[in-house]
């Protein structure tokens, strides 16, 4: 069974079944879950999110859809060796989400918008 974590945020518009299915694909292209991992069943995550299983049964049901999961009956759900395309909208989605969360906090301790995209270059001459 595959361990890696799912975090939701309730406050960002992003439905919760797209957040899952997001960091689902993000985990699989960073290689956190290699072809043929099992992932939790539905029940098990929709207990550990806190969510409605539907929830569940929709995100895997649509990164089946896109050849990500395969389910076997009696068995469980594991990742494909499909490899995994992440299409611009889901980038834009996931940059704006991070853009308004940092945006957000860091007003809430009055830092500029020119501040932030300082400290990211910074940060990215660092890394």
């Amino acid at each position: 069974m595959a361990k890696f974590s799912i975090s939701l945020d309730h406050h960002s518009g992003v439905p919760i079944y797209r957040q899952i299915i997001s960091q689902i694909l993000y985990a699989i292209a960073r290689g956190e879950l290699p072809p043929g991992t099992q992932l939790p069943t539905v029940r098990q995550l929709a207990v550990e999110l806190s969510v409605n299983p539907n929830t569940i049964i929709k995100a895997y049901k649509e990164l089946e859809i896109r050849g990500n999961l395969e389910t076997q009956q009696g068995t469980g759900t594991f990742i494909s060796d499909a490899e995994v395309t992440i299409t611009p909208d889901e980038k834009k989605r996931v940059l704006t989400a991070l853009c308004k969360d940092v945006v957000g906090r860091a007003g809430a301790y009055g830092i500029e918008l020119g501040e932030i995209i300082e400290a990211l270059k910074e940060f990215r001459e660092e890394s």
